[in-house]
C-alpha cells in the first residue's frame, strides 16, 4: 500500500567553502604556504602582491566584482576573444638581454650528494678481500640491517631467505663468519643482533683498561643484573669498590645503543619548526603578532576582470565564446572566495591566540610553567564565541614563539585538579613540581612512586600513587630502580 507523508526535518550541511576554510585554519605555516602555491597554480585569476594604485576601480572591490555579470554570462552570447587576448607579437629572442659577460660568475647553490647509511656500509665492504660468494652473503647481511644498525633476525632465517629470495645456498657457520666481518664496519656496533651484542662490539674496540675490561665482563656475563641496576650484586660478584664499578658503568653509558642513528651521512632531514605566532613583552605588556608568512598579499587578476568587462561591453558577440567566459567567471569567483577565506583564517588565528595569551597571561609574562592555569578547549571557545572544533583546529600543529622559547600551542591546554586549598590547578603545574622533586632526589636512593605521592601531598597536591605513576610515564621518567646511580 502506497502512502504519502509530509515530514519536516532540520539538518545542517557544510558547504564546500566551509569545509575548505576549516582545512585552511588547521594548517600550520609551512603547510599553508604549500596550499597557497597550489591555489596560485590552479587559479590564474589569483595573483600575489600589492595592486598598483591605478588599478583601483569597481573591479577591485571583491564584494561588487561579479554580481553585475551573472545575468550577462548566459544571455550575452557573442564576444571576440581577440579583444582581450594579448596581441603582443614581439618575438621572444628580442626580449633577451645580451649584456652578459663571460667573466661573470655563475652562482648556484651547491647540492650535497648524500650517501645513504646502507650504501656507506656497502662501500666499506670494498676494503675487505672477499670471494664472490662471500660478497653476496655480506651484501645480503648489510641489506638486512635496519635504520638503527641492528640485524633483528636469526641466522637460520637469514640462511633460508638467501636460498628462497636470492638463490644463495649457504649454511649457518658461513653466515656467522661473514657476519663477524660485517660487524667490523663503522660505526662500531653495527650488525648486532641485540643490545647486548651491540654494546660488546663497541667495548671490544676500546683501548683495554681496567674499567673497560670490567665493563666488558659485566655486559657479557652480568647483563641482566646491570640492566636491572642491581649494583649490590655486581659489587659482591666482582669484589670491587663503588668507584671502580662507577667507572665501568660510565664506560657503558658512553656507548651508543643505536649505532645506525648516529650516521652523519644520513639523508634524514631535520624538521624545521616555523612559529605561527610571536609573543613579545613590550613595556610590561604582551604583544601578539601573526607570522607574516600567514598574511599573503593577494588580489584578483586585473586582466581577468578586464576580460569580463570587455565581454559585457562588446556589441559584436559570438556564441562560441560563452564557455570561455563562464570559465573566467568561475575562476574569478573562486579567487574572490579564496582571498576572503585567507582573511577569515587570519582573523580566526589571531582571535583564538589572543584569547589563549590573555588566559595564560601570568605565564607569558613570567615564563614559570607552574603559573600555567588549567585550560581546556571549551574555556577558549566560550571566551571568543567560537565552536570547540574551530579552537581545536587552531591549536593543532601550531607553534608560538615566546621569550622563553618556541612552544607547541596544544601544550598550554591541560586538565585541572584541586589542591589542598580547594583551588583548581593545572596538571602541567603538578607535573613540573613532580619533575623538580625527582631531579633533586638522592640518586643513590631514588623515591618510589608512593614516596613521591607523599611529597606532593605535603606540598599541597593530594594525588594518588597511580596518578604519580601516570604523570611520571608521561614525563618519560623511569621507575625508581632505573634512576638509581652509585
Amino acid at each position: 500500500m502506497l502512502k504519502q507523508n509530509l515530514q519536516l526535518k532540520l539538518s545542517q550541511k557544510l558547504s564546500p567553502q566551509q569545509i575548505q576554510l576549516m582545512k585552511l585554519i588547521q594548517l600550520p605555516t609551512q603547510a599553508f604556504e604549500q596550499r597557497l602555491k597550489e591555489e596560485m597554480i590552479e587559479n590564474p585569476a589569483l595573483e600575489m602582491g600589492k595592486e598598483d594604485e591605478f588599478e583601483t576601480s569597481e573591479y577591485d572591490t571583491p564584494e561588487d566584482n561579479y554580481d553585475d555579470y551573472e545575468s550577462d554570462r548566459i544571455e550575452a552570447e557573442d564576444i571576440n576573444i581577440d579583444e582581450y587576448l594579448s596581441n603582443d607579437e614581439t618575438p621572444e629572442y628580442k626580449l633577451h638581454s645580451n649584456n652578459y659577460s663571460s667573466d661573470d660568475e655563475e652562482r648556484e647553490i651547491p647540492i650535497v650528494a648524500q650517501v645513504s647509511f646502507h650504501q656507506d656500509l656497502l662501500n666499506q665492504l670494498n676494503t675487505f678481500i672477499l670471494s664472490d660468494a662471500e660478497r653476496e652473503i655480506a651484501e645480503f647481511l648489510v641489506g638486512s640491517i635496519d635504520d638503527v644498525g641492528y640485524i633483528r633476525r636469526s641466522v637460520q632465517d637469514l640462511v633460508d631467505d638467501m636460498a628462497f629470495t636470492q638463490g644463495i645456498y649457504t649454511d649457518e657457520a658461513t653466515v656467522e663468519k661473514i657476519l663477524q666481518i660485517v660487524q667490523e664496519l663503522e660505526p662500531a656496533g653495527v650488525g648486532a643482533r641485540d643490545l647486548q651484542e651491540c654494546l660488546l662490539l663497541q667495548l671490544k674496540r676500546k683501548t683495554p683498561t681496567d674499567s673497560v675490561e670490567l665493563a666488558l665482563d659485566i655486559i657479557e656475563n652480568q647483563f641482566d643484573a646491570f640492566t636491572k641496576k642491581h649494583y649490590d650484586k655486581l659489587l659482591q660478584k666482582y669484589g670491587v669498590s663503588q668507584e671502580q664499578l662507577r667507572k665501568a658503568i660510565d664506560e657503558i653509558e658512553r656507548l651508543n645503543p643505536k649505532p645506525g642513528g648516529s650516521y652523519a651521512g644520513g639523508s634524514k632531514i631535520a624538521e624545521h619548526i616555523v612559529p605561527d605566532f610571536t609573543i613579545r613583552i613590550v613595556d610590561g605588556e604582551l604583544e601578539l603578532s601573526l607570522n607574516g608568512r600567514n598574511v599573503p598579499s593577494l588580489h584578483i587578476s586585473k586582466d581577468y576582470q578586464e576580460m569580463l568587462q570587455t565581454y559585457k561591453d562588446s556589441k559584436d558577440k559570438s556564441s562560441t565564446q560563452k564557455d570561455a567566459v563562464q570559465f573566467i567567471k568561475q575562476k574569478l569567483d573562486s579567487a574572490k572566495w579564496f582571498i576572503d577565506a585567507i582573511k577569515q583564517r587570519q582573523e580566526t588565528l589571531l582571535i583564538t591566540m589572543n584569547a589563549i595569551m590573555q588566559y595564560q597571561r601570568e605565564y607569558f609574562l613570567e615564563g614559570d610553567e607552574t603559573k600555567l592555569k588549567p585550560m581546556i578547549l571549551k574555556d577558549i571557545a566560550d571566551m571568543i564565541g567560537f565552536d570547540i572544533s574551530t579552537v581545536s583546529r587552531v591549536a593543532n600543529s601550531k607553534y608560538v614563539e615566546t621569550p622563553y622559547g618556541t612552544k607547541l600551542l596544544k601544550d598550554f591546554f591541560s586538565e585541572s585538579m584541586k589542591n589542598d586549598q580547594g583551588e583548581d590547578v593545572s596538571t602541567i603545574e603538578i607535573k613540573k613540581i613532580l619533575q623538580n622533586v625527582i631531579e633533586e632526589e638522592d640518586k643513590q636512593k631514588p623515591y618510589p612512586d608512593d614516596k613521591l605521592a607523599e611529597i606532593l601531598k605535603e606540598r599541597g597536591y593530594p594525588i594518588a600513587r597511580r596518578t604519580v605513576a601516570k604523570y611520571r610515564e608521561q614525563l618519560d621518567i623511569p621507575v625508581a630502580r632505573m634512576r638509581k646511580k652509585i
